[in-house]
């Protein structure tokens, strides 16, 4: 596998040797504690809508204020990494991770909890920009592979055990919303730690003749010449994946409220859970299989997911919704896997927290659009129709993705 590098190394390169693998999977760490925190609400939105009063469609704004926040900070975060370094950008976003725990932990209205999943998306744009770019130059030239790979994973991973975590800790232990978010705490402290000893350059100081240091700091973000196609490939599977995860984890209580008469946290997280330990294990399921393949069956495994979902919101069926979760699972983790090996493959170094950022912006724009309408057109005419209606066009949008990926088998050896 060819790649780019320039300018940036790891500090073992720099010292003459590679940084031993355990540093490369601790890296990882800090991008898993921070995704911890973006999830971890999921299973207390039904009790703040409880006891605060506030409608479905409140509930998927309150949801797409993260995506607000990380959509902000991604035109900043990707370039303001490359040029500066990977911890200046880290740091501050672990310290507003923090922020955000308190503010959750004291949440007694709607306004609380739209400031702290604002704050909750700026660190996790943060940390799917520079946290990801840090784990590839950790890895150094070599572990290119194992660093998407582990990348991909942590995010994924961390998504999963927030709801889980939130729920079994919310219904076992007193003060559901405090104990939740101090544990949370702890672990984004833990990952400080992770991040002031990583041994990664401090200092990128906008050198490399790849044109790092040109245009504005805040930017859409973009990738080199040459790499559009590798992104646009990322997207066109990637997007539908993470857009179907995201009204699982906004509207999956709900629909699981509705089908089994319950609004156990513990159940809601542990549908969350498995639906991102799907996306984690699918990643290493198929991870000697080409790029492309990966990307085709992201997007069949996204297409099958929502005809799935349509499937448990017509006939009722639990077993339906948790196929529907663990596909959209699987869709996402392939889709995201696929795109982020591509662009390790096809950018250097010196630009691949941008390009992390521009493979982000393309997903996460749907995944905050889709699910609110799909929230609001539920309140209107009812879930059912919301959830067909959403699950329809998803899945249309998983197909032409796909087609995509089929139908540019000429388009670049890289991405074949």
């Amino acid at each position: 596998m060819t790649t780019a590098t320039a300018g940036v190394r790891t500090q073992g390169a720099v010292d003459g040797g590679e940084v031993p693998v355990r540093w490369v999977w601790l890296a990882a760490w800090p991008v898993t504690a921070v995704f911890v925190l973006s999830n971890a609400a999921t299973p207390l939105y039904v009790l703040w809508q409880r006891e605060m009063g506030f409608s479905k469609g409140t509930l998927t704004v309150v949801f797409a204020c993260y995506i607000a926040g990380l959509l902000g900070s991604l035109l900043v975060c990707g370039v303001v990494s490359d040029r500066i370094g990977r911890k200046p950008v880290l740091l501050p976003a672990l310290g507003l991770a923090l922020v955000a725990c308190l503010v959750f932990a004291t949440a007694g209205g709607v306004g609380a909890l739209i400031a702290a999943r604002l704050c909750t998306g700026i660190a996790v744009g943060a940390v799917v920009s520079a946290g990801m770019a840090a784990v590839t130059d950790v890895a150094g030239p070599a572990r290119r592979r194992l660093a998407a790979l582990l990348a991909s994973c942590a995010m994924v991973f961390g998504a999963g055990l927030g709801p889980l975590l939130a729920g079994v800790l919310s219904e076992t232990l007193p003060g559901p919303t405090v104990t939740v978010f101090a544990v949370e705490a702890v672990l984004l402290a833990s990952a400080v730690v992770v991040v002031l000893r990583m041994p990664v350059r401090g200092d990128h100081g906008g050198r490399g003749g790849d044109g790092r240091g040109a245009g504005g700091w805040v930017r859409v973000p973009g990738v080199p010449r040459g790499a559009g196609w590798q992104l646009a490939l990322g997207i066109a599977v990637f997007a539908p994946g993470i857009t179907a995860t995201s009204f699982v984890l906004s509207l999956g209580p709900s629909l699981l409220a509705g089908l089994l008469g319950t609004g156990s946290r513990i159940v809601s997280g542990a549908l969350a859970f498995a639906m991102f330990l799907s996306a984690t294990g699918v990643q290493f399921a198929v991870r000697r299989l080409g790029r492309r393949t990966v990307l085709a069956y992201g997007a069949g495994a996204t297409a099958l997911g929502m005809a799935a979902l349509l499937l448990a919101v017509h006939t009722g069926s639990v077993a339906a919704l948790a196929g529907a979760a663990l596909l959209a699972g699987a869709g996402q983790g392939m889709g995201q896997l696929g795109g982020l090996s591509l662009l390790n493959s096809a950018v250097p170094g010196a630009r691949l927290a941008e390009a992390n950022a521009a493979l982000n912006v393309g997903g996460y724009l749907p995944a905050g659009l889709l699910p609110v309408s799909a929230g609001y057109l539920s309140d209107a005419v009812g879930l059912t129709t919301g959830a067909t209606v959403f699950g329809t066009a998803l899945a249309g949008l998983a197909v032409a993705g796909g087609g995509v990926v089929l139908l540019g088998r000429g388009r670049g050896a890289s991405a074949a």
